[in-house]
């Protein structure tokens, strides 16, 4: 017998929802034939079979949610059949054997509970980020009632627990007073993604002291290069594509920027790896650019188009949704004057990018112009950067994208 489970699709990944089965009860697969379809955290993904056979004791239905490494159905050779305890809606294997991954280990800082608690805790289901902020706190989690799928121990649960407890620790913010519904109001309930999003963003903004600095950009000579480009016909080039080459070089440059903190140290990543927020009917999306400090301006182009393009399709593929070292958000096109960021953990640092506007200025020989200007807002992790760097950070950006022939070399 060929178990299938919840795979894990990309960093971070700790559960998987499944929008649907593609083959019916008995029906017959082979190795890498598509079986359904699950929602990540950060796209719809397909699944595919780990075998051949008869797919056959599926233990979750379309809505359920399950951990990383849970059975959910099984294959049967010839001659073969489930086990016993098969059907029962649980992991055919004790709860105290399921796979644990390597990020819910206790961060380096954390303190250590007694070994006795820590024994028990390892073989209670909760999500990394719990066993974190127990093991910082000292919390039995047999002690925990979990709410998550199966009773599992999310983050909010321990939370609670702490406050139960009068410890010190922040607090589950509280919840909105309750509100009169009247007729003319609508209850929207929250897909997948956006409840992933509202548990990021929170746990970004509480956990990362955000700070943010803000420049103006001349534009004028960038948007001077589009046209000429245009009209040797040379391809389309954005302005987010100038901005992902000048904070590619830029990283480069300041590597503490393109940096993750790790409790008791942070860790400089070898790779310059951008993050670009992408818009999507449910929610938004991070895709990937790999070594973007590799890359030409036309490879970044064509690169940018093909992941926005498949994040809009529900088409990226783990690799392309994972691994981002810093990001870039761009609403340059809903005329926004200025905005700042929520950064992308365990990135340390977020670009915001405003409209472009005419704006009259006066020149250094104090002549008045009317140029094309833009504002771009840095948001950072002041546990990794302060403010000195980064605001040479931002400048740094900002003298690239008004020498923009430096970035097509």
């Amino acid at each position: 017998m060929t178990e299938v489970i919840m795979p894990k699709m990309g960093d971070g990944m700790e559960e998987g929802t499944l929008l649907e089965w593609l083959k019916k009860d008995g029906e017959s697969v082979k190795p890498g034939e598509v079986i359904g379809t699950i929602q990540t955290d950060k796209a719809t993904l397909e699944l595919e079979s780990p075998g051949r056979g008869k797919l056959t004791g599926f233990l979750i239905q379309s809505g359920d949610t399950v951990p990383v490494g849970r059975p959910i159905a099984a294959i049967l050779k010839d001659g073969e059949s489930l086990p016993a305890n098969w059907g029962s809606g649980e992991a055919s294997a004790p709860a105290s054997e399921e796979p644990v991954a390597a990020t819910e280990a206790p961060a380096a800082s954390a303190a250590t509970p007694a070994a006795t608690t820590s024994s028990r805790n390892e073989r209670i289901k909760a999500s990394p980020l719990a066993r974190r902020v127990a093991a910082d706190a000292g919390v039995d989690l047999s002690a925990v009632t979990g709410s998550g799928p199966g009773g599992r121990i999310v983050h909010k649960d321990v939370v609670a627990a702490i406050g139960q407890q009068g410890s010190s620790l922040p607090k589950a913010a509280p919840k909105s007073a309750p509100v009169t519904a009247s007729a003319e109001d609508v209850k929207v309930p929250l897909n997948f993604l956006r409840k992933i999003i509202a548990e990021r963003t929170h746990q970004s903004k509480m956990e990362a002291p955000h700070f943010y600095v803000t420049v103006e950009v001349d534009m004028e000579k960038i948007y001077t290069l589009r046209e000429a480009l245009k009209e040797e016909e040379a391809g389309n080039i954005s302005v987010n594509d100038f901005v992902v080459r000048a904070c590619a070089l830029a990283l480069r440059e300041m590597p503490q920027v393109n940096s993750t903190y790790q409790g008791d140290y942070l860790l400089q990543l070898g790779n310059v790896n951008i993050g670009i927020a992408a818009a999507v009917d449910d929610g938004l999306l991070v895709p990937v650019i790999h070594h973007a400090d590799q890359l030409t301006l036309r490879q970044i182009a064509a690169a940018s188009k093909d992941l926005v393009t498949k994040a809009r399709a529900g088409k990226l593929s783990p690799n392309e949704m994972s691994g981002s070292t810093f990001s870039i958000s761009n609403m340059g096109m809903l005329d926004v004057d200025n905005f700042g960021a929520i950064i992308n953990g365990p990135n340390a640092a977020i670009l915001a990018i405003s409209s472009a506007r005419k704006k009259v200025v006066v020149t250094e020989s104090d002549e008045v112009e009317v140029r094309w200007r833009m504002n771009m807002t840095a948001s950072f992790d002041h546990r990794v950067v302060d403010g000195a760097v980064g605001a040479q950070f931002v400048n740094i950006v900002r003298a690239y994208l008004e020498s923009p022939m430096r970035l097509l070399s």
